[in-house]
């Protein structure tokens, strides 16, 4: 776990700088050109920079070792701090993207030297795949480990900062696509109509990615269950326990990016003594935590089926 901790750290760190350094070069542009467009992405991009930096807490915070007041460690401290940096995308960046591009096309502005953020968008475009290269191959790596679809474990991973950095640096791929359409109609038609939508649809851009992230979050916080995946092979492993006679009840929970909590209503054989019963129970601690990592605490209840 401390090893996948290092590597979402790298992958944030990676990314707040990347997007440190576009914010300020597409600020510049945008005075320049006087584009909204490109001011939608500066303020994109300082939002990143924003959210970048809640991750790094949510990285620090969830990696936390558990105390006597917090017995389960604080791996839920990342979910917030992770939803906290979405909120920061949804209220920072698509407020102002919205709300400059409607004005841009109620009152319209002239568009001046677009060279400069031609060329601020083409660099941006560069460095933002590399930040997404370096988060896609660390999805992939761990696709591997769990031998999954990437695409699958992206939906499914609890992993918050690594999930954030992914879909953020995808829709600002997407955004710097959308402003040069803008920056290029508003060029060729002389209508500042195109830069202004180019502008609000970065921010419809950015409410999607904050929305999804916020849910995903959000639904971390309550309490969501460990994968189906995950939830099946823990099932296999007590099943094939020879003192188990029957998994009355499994319930899983993620505690934190990757933790996972296992609470079980085992039926043990009845030809099994409490000691019997015991080593059982160590046993089935010891195949769970080795076959998957990610299991933090195991708790097993010894409870009767209900027989005829």
């Amino acid at each position: 776990m401390e090893e996948k901790s290092g590597e979402s750290l790298g992958t944030v760190l990676v990314a707040g700088a990347a997007n440190l350094t576009i914010a300020l070069a597409k600020l510049v542009a945008g005075l320049i050109s006087g584009s909204a467009a490109m001011l939608s992405e500066a303020a994109h991009s300082a939002a990143d920079t924003v959210t970048e930096i809640l991750l790094l807490v949510a990285v620090r915070r969830s990696g936390k070792p558990a105390d006597r007041r917090h017995p389960f460690g604080y791996g839920k401290a990342g979910f917030l701090w992770a939803m906290m940096a979405a909120v920061a995308t949804l209220v920072g960046g698509a407020g102002f993207s919205i709300t400059h591009g409607l004005h841009e096309i109620s009152h319209g502005e002239e568009l001046s030297n677009l060279t400069p953020s031609y060329v601020v968008l083409a660099v941006s475009f560069v460095i933002e795949g590399v930040s997404f290269s370096k988060a896609f191959s660390q999805l992939r790596a761990e696709a591997a480990r769990y031998d999954v679809n990437p695409f699958r474990l992206v939906r499914l991973t609890s992993d918050t900062p690594l999930k954030a950095v992914l879909f953020e640096d995808a829709a600002a791929l997407v955004g710097l696509l959308i402003a040069a359409a803008g920056l290029l109609g508003s060029q060729l038609t002389g209508s500042a109509l195109w830069d202004g939508a180019a502008s609000v649809a970065i921010g419809l851009l950015l409410v999607v990615v904050a929305l999804i992230l916020i849910q995903s979050n959000l639904s971390l916080l309550i309490g969501q269950a460990a994968p189906q995946g995950i939830e099946t092979g823990i099932r296999a492993v007590l099943t094939a326990q020879p003192e188990v006679q029957d998994v009355v009840e499994l319930l899983t929970m993620m505690i934190g990016p990757g933790h996972i909590l296992v609470a079980a209503k085992i039926d043990f054989r009845d030809e099994f003594s409490a000691a019997g019963v015991e080593i059982a129970c160590e046993e089935v601690d010891r195949r769970l935590r080795e076959c998957f990592p990610g299991v933090m605490q195991v708790f097993l209840d010894p409870t009767p089926t209900r027989r005829r």
